[in-house]
């Protein structure tokens, strides 16, 4: 005989997180569908259908994910980029990863992640 749907709620919520975690993996590959929320349900209030307009992101972080080879041509870089001190910068530079400049357009984000490429560094916009 099947369970009812109040005996395996039951069930369930004796359950530990890890445990539904699992369980919903495996009702994923059993079923071949996934828990993730569809895009178009995730924003209310939008019209559906493909003609649905998705906003243009304006704002881009520049972030220094490695100094790479060439530490010190990559500070000199973060210091004309930023105008911090040689010390802020140097400490910009051996946090990687961490953001060299925030909320630029995205011109200003690829001219910043040019110029620190050719210094050495590893850099990545989001």
């Amino acid at each position: 005989m099947a369970a009812s749907k109040e005996e395996i709620l039951d069930a369930i919520s004796n359950m530990t997180v890890l445990e539904i975690v699992d369980l919903v993996k495996m009702m994923e590959e059993k079923f071949g569908v996934t828990a993730a929320m569809p895009m178009m349900a995730a924003m209310p209030g939008m019209g559906g259908g493909a003609a649905a307009a998705v906003e243009e992101k304006t704002e881009f972080d520049v972030i220094l994910t490695s100094s790479g080879d060439k530490k010190i041509n990559v500070i000199k870089v973060v210091r004309e980029l930023t105008g911090l001190g040689l010390k802020e910068a140097k400490d910009l530079v051996d946090g990687a990863p961490k953001a060299v400049k925030e909320k630029v357009s995205k011109e200003e984000a690829s001219s910043v992640k040019q110029k620190l490429e050719e210094a050495g560094a590893a850099v990545e916009i989001k």
